[in-house]
């Protein structure tokens, strides 16, 4: 299957293309390289799948040229914003692809809070010219990524993809809550098959280095104080990467369908569904390095909810898997990446091949 994958120079989408490049597919991989985190640390990801070019003597990758990896040639990696419409066309004209998994996003709750202008583009733009390229290029399968954060202030507790997600609390949110209505519309009219895919807090290596795991880690090997939201008082149902990984492949291997006249459309929530207290979380932190990591207990921030924990029924239901690795295991995992490529020389990320 030759597979469009954006977002991977992300977190997921890295892990995906390796996963999917590994079996055998042929995979396309785009993104923009934006500078939202450390750059080394997304062409590190890079480095992994073979795309060896990178930032040297102030040039950077180019836009809209194809590479070829290294390592594997059924893996090609292109720099493109999802928002520049005519490239998009172009490069699904000239891949004729058979699925699109759409990782590609501006993350980020808090950030939406300051940045808000920057979500419109590759979170509702990006996503609109995704699924005309569909459209135009009669490709039937798609799958993408939408968000937890969805379920807003929901009280309720597990999540569950039948609960009504009308009320979201954050930009970030209701961008990603436009993502599944766009596509129910474009499985509505032109017969599309998409699946949306709610992420439950993904953590694990090359993960992000705005989110909390990334942030305690490196404040406790420094002897930083972290900040602690809500006074510890939360909940969050951390999903490891692989089982994240293992749940996308399962949904690009089986799109989703459906009788008439309802629509072949789908979401399905992948976490781990087992919510964790975040001081437990912070616990496991310290375990595996063996030292107090000091604390500095704040309020709930804006945009933020206190609790999250998906239901994963219609994922087991549907795909027969359910997500899980144990906390402390993925902890465990990322704190020996975290040494080993990072936090000595955080620079050398992009020069890491692993």
């Amino acid at each position: 299957m030759k597979i469009l994958i954006t977002g991977t120079a992300g977190f997921i989408g890295s892990h995906l293309a390796q996963k999917l490049v590994a079996r055998g597919d042929k995979i396309v991989g785009l993104d923009n390289i934006n500078d939202y985190y450390d750059v080394n640390v997304k062409y590190g990801r890079l480095h992994r799948g073979g795309i060896i070019e990178e930032l040297k003597d102030g040039k950077d990758i180019g836009f809209n040229t194809l590479i070829t990896s290294k390592t594997d040639t059924n893996y090609k990696f292109i720099r493109m914003n999802l928002e520049d419409k005519e490239a998009m066309d172009k490069l699904f004209a000239d891949e004729k692809f058979d699925a699109v998994c759409n990782l590609a996003a501006q993350a980020g709750v808090r950030y939406s809070l300051t940045n808000p202008q920057a979500y419109m583009g590759s979170n509702i733009v990006g996503f609109l010219n995704i699924l005309e390229c569909c459209r135009h290029h009669g490709i039937k399968n798609l799958s993408y990524a939408s968000s937890s954060s969805v379920y807003g202030s929901n009280t309720k507790l597990p999540f569950s993809t039948k609960d009504n997600t009308d009320h979201p609390i954050s930009l970030y949110a209701a961008s990603k809550k436009s993502n599944e209505l766009m596509a129910h519309t474009y499985s509505h009219l032109f017969g599309i098959s998409t699946t949306g895919l709610r992420f439950f807090t993904v953590y694990g290596p090359w993960g992000r280095p705005d989110m909390a795991l990334f942030l305690f880690v490196k404040a406790a090997l420094e002897g930083e104080t972290i900040d602690v939201f809500n006074h510890g008082d939360m909940l969050r149902d951390f999903t490891y990467i692989d089982d994240i990984v293992e749940g996308v492949t399962r949904v690009i291997d089986n799109r989703a369908s459906s009788k008439p006249p309802k629509p072949p459309y789908k979401v399905y929530n992948i976490g781990n569904n087992n919510p964790v207290k975040l001081m437990d979380f912070i616990k496991a932190i310290e375990n595996k390095l063996g030292k107090t990591i000091d604390k500095n207990f704040l309020p709930l921030q804006a945009g933020d909810v206190p609790a999250t924990y998906a239901d994963v029924t219609d994922l087991v239901a549907d795909m027969g898997y359910k997500p899980c690795t144990p906390v402390q295991e993925g902890i465990d995992k990322f704190v020996d990446w975290y040494l080993d490529f990072f936090y000595k020389s955080p620079k050398n990320l992009k020069e890491k091949q692993n």
